[in-house]
């Protein structure tokens, strides 16, 4: 297909992109024209024949594309892309990303196939490939930022005409805009794109409210209709009078910025205080703070209500001085106050920073500014859930942030919600996997509390420390966190990440109530595996345990395999057959079952029992044996269940004083005084007897603090004496076995 300017197509073949070239030609940059003239003639003649539902002709649509993101000034490279961003998804076999790397080169390439769907991949379902084409997005993203400058402006252009489309089409587009594009132009600092985003989305989602809200807003600002002027008059005067100089800007609050005060945060349409707002922009930081100074000499502050971002910005650049005050007639209105560079910074965000070949900014220092969304994608290892990435996504996107400090000062961000082990695993992966605690303000805390805005947050970590519990997978909010906590199983714990995944593979096959195999299983595994990309069945039942796949996701599948594997005239001994030659057998684990083998051992987890504990078996189904001790709860209630009383078996242990050379885990439950020193003082006591630590949390209980350990321990006569060492240790008033 020719690239050359074809006069038959008119006199002037580029009349589509006049607009465009005219804005470029504003920016004052050197852009290669020829470039994006040949990309603009080559979109047209792929699209040629193709229309919107608006009735335009295709190439419309790109072309405004291109012409939002010339509007953030970004590179030749970008608006060629923009103009060819739907040509590979769109136009058949008219053309492919290898023609249009060998026609616009590599970058132009790169980013169209960034911005292309995964259209030629089958999916079980929708929902799957939609959250794959933003995982795919955010993965070109992480390699190039340019390519989500592309995709907001294209979601921008589509919101702007989204009104032609069939009422579910418009709210499925403006949902997906409000769960993802908005909050994501929030995380890139590009304020305008993400206010007209917000805007547009309300708009279809709760059109009802939307008109209410624009009505009052209509209403108040008619009734003061000239209190912004007024008032932006008078600041000018004093403004002047101090000899700054200035560019002053007055704005009524957003649709959405109202609407979601009123209705997150259960507030009437009176109780919005920077309903109505100046802007002030400067030249200088330092003038900053003497404007700030001459606002609050001319009006009286709202107590509670400023702001300086300018020494603590927030995540996505944003840099301002926000203070409320009352004006006339005690009505209240927000200043901010920044100079230019943050105002630009402010409105474009990351985009601000792109500079095209000036040599101002590295690449090194815009992927600082991005680390969050290599944060997001750093674990990505083909396994991982579709909707665990969208969870992660949002909640890394959407939600607001906190900010906490260090005992040092640095400050962290933290999604509002995220507990003290998020914070651990934001300062760095070991401090995070050696956690035995953490303190807010000097005081021991639980591990789930939520720091809040301004705490100071202490993380308390231990050498003895066998890493994270795998509860704390229900704990954290981020992704970052739960990231790192998977990886760590994967890495660390392979042989226990395979019996958690294959008792977890096993328990869903048991609701299934059909009898099968072992090798129907397998074979049933194998397949699931291979429909996936996983080939070995232990590498399954790893990646199950440490949290990549969950057994949810797969369950209907393992429905599928098992009706086409197991077939229902087959007979399949029963669990009292397959035992009914079994002969006295001496477990793995240093127990000694009688009547009984082939079957795997593990120690219950309600009781722990220890080398020395009278103990008793239990035939679970499909677990194999699972030891506990005599005096345990759900033995004594088990015992008196005549549906269980024959799979209780007689078990003792082979050797009490060494029993297998390995640790078993032992809870204890210690009472204590609350003191800033407990836990440290509580880890080190376990350290000088080489006691490795597990697990610990702690909570208040009236006037005192709770603390639960798990540690590892040799037999029950070594329990007692960790017990006992435990006693001594000052503020300690009881400890006992949990």
């Amino acid at each position: 297909m020719s690239l050359q300017t074809v006069e038959e197509r008119g006199n002037n073949p580029y009349a589509g992109i006049e607009k465009l070239l005219l804005t470029l030609e504003r920016t004052g940059k050197r852009y290669d024209l020829e470039k994006i003239k040949s990309a603009y003639l080559y979109a047209k003649e792929l699209h040629e024949g193709q229309y919107r539902c608006s009735g335009e002709e295709y190439i419309s649509h790109p072309v405004a594309v291109a012409e939002i993101v010339a509007g953030l000034e970004l590179d030749t490279d970008s608006i060629c892309a923009a103009l060819l961003h739907d040509t590979v998804e769109d136009c058949g076999t008219k053309t492919d990303l290898s023609t249009i790397q060998k026609n616009f080169g590599d970058d132009v390439a790169q980013l169209v196939d960034g911005l292309t769907k995964m259209v030629q991949i089958p999916f079980e379902d929708k929902e799957e490939q939609h959250i794959e084409n933003l995982r795919k997005m955010f993965l070109a993203m992480a390699k190039d930022v340019r390519v989500i400058f592309i995709k907001l402006a294209d979601r921008l252009h589509n919101m702007r005409t989204l009104g032609v489309k069939k009422d579910d089409k418009r709210r499925m587009t403006a949902l997906e805009t409000m769960q993802v594009f908005a909050p994501l132009a929030h995380r890139l600092g590009m304020q305008r794109m993400k206010h007209e985003l917000e805007n547009l989305s309300l708009e279809y989602l709760d059109p009802i409210g939307y008109e209410e809200i624009r009505n009052d807003i209509e209403k108040r600002y008619g009734e003061n209709r000239d209190f912004i002027e007024r008032t932006r008059a008078q600041v000018a005067d004093k403004l002047s009078e101090a000899g700054i100089h200035f560019t002053l800007e007055g704005r009524v609050k957003s649709v959405y910025s109202i609407y979601r005060k009123m209705y997150q945060q259960n507030k009437s349409f009176d109780e919005i205080f920077d309903f109505y707002a100046l802007r002030v922009i400067v030249d200088s930081e330092e003038e900053c703070y003497v404007v700030l100074g001459l606002i609050h000499e001319m009006f009286n502050m709202v107590p509670g209500r400023f702001k300086d971002y300018i020494s603590t910005p927030k995540p996505n650049m944003y840099r301002s001085l926000h203070t409320t005050v009352m004006g006339r007639n005690a009505i209240p209105f927000e200043v901010q106050i920044r100079t230019w560079e943050m105002h630009r910074i402010a409105e474009y965000g990351v985009a601000a920073h792109w500079k095209y070949k000036s040599g101002e900014e590295s690449k090194e220092e815009i992927d600082c500014k991005l680390g969050w969304i290599a944060k997001l994608i750093e674990t990505e290892d083909g396994t991982r859930d579709p909707e665990e990435f969208l969870r992660a996504l949002k909640i890394d996107i959407m939600h607001d942030e906190v900010f906490v400090f260090t005992p040092k000062g640095d400050i962290v961000t933290l999604p509002q919600g995220a507990t003290v082990i998020d914070f651990a695993y934001a300062i760095h992966s070991e401090v995070g996997n050696k956690m035995v605690g953490a303190k807010i303000n000097g005081m021991i805390v639980p591990i789930d509390r939520v720091p809040q805005n301004g705490e100071i947050v202490e993380i308390i970590t231990s050498t003895a420390s066998k890493g994270p519990s795998r509860d704390w997978m229900k704990i954290v909010r981020t992704g970052e966190a739960r990231n790192k906590i998977r990886q760590w199983f994967k890495r660390e714990r392979r042989t226990e990440n395979i019996a958690v995944g294959k008792a977890d593979v096993e328990r869903e096959l048991k609701r299934i109530g059909k009898p099968y195999t072992e090798a129907q299983k397998n074979e049933i595994l194998l397949n699931i595996g291979k429909r996936i990309g996983i080939s070995d069945l232990d590498d399954l039942y790893n990646t199950i345990g440490y949290g990549g796949l969950t057994v949810s996701k797969i369950s209907s599948k393992l429905k599928d395999e098992f009706d086409r594997v197991v077939k229902p005239e087959e007979v399949i001994p029963t669990e009292a057959e397959q035992v009914s030659t079994v002969r006295h057998r001496k477990s793995s684990g240093g127990v000694v079952i009688d009547g009984v083998e082939g079957l795997a051992v593990k120690f219950s987890r309600c009781c722990n029992p220890l080398p020395g504990d009278p103990i008793i078996g239990f035939i679970t189904k499909g677990y194999g044996i699972s030891i506990h001790k005599q005096d345990c709860q759900n033995v004594l209630a088990g015992l008196q269940n005549p549906a269980y009383i024959n799979r209780w078996i007689n078990a003792h242990w082979e050797n009490v004083s060494q029993p297998s050379g390995s640790d078993f885990e032992a809870q204890i439950r210690i009472t204590a005084q609350s003191d800033i020193r407990l836990i440290a003082d509580v880890t080190m006591a376990l350290a000088d007897m080489k006691v490795s630590l597990l697990n610990i949390t702690s909570h208040r209980s009236a006037d005192c603090v709770i603390l639960e350990l798990v540690v590892a321990c040799k037999n029950l006569d070594h329990f007692k004496s960790i017990l006992s060492r435990l006693r001594s240790v000052p503020n300690v008033e009881t400890v006992s076995r949990g």
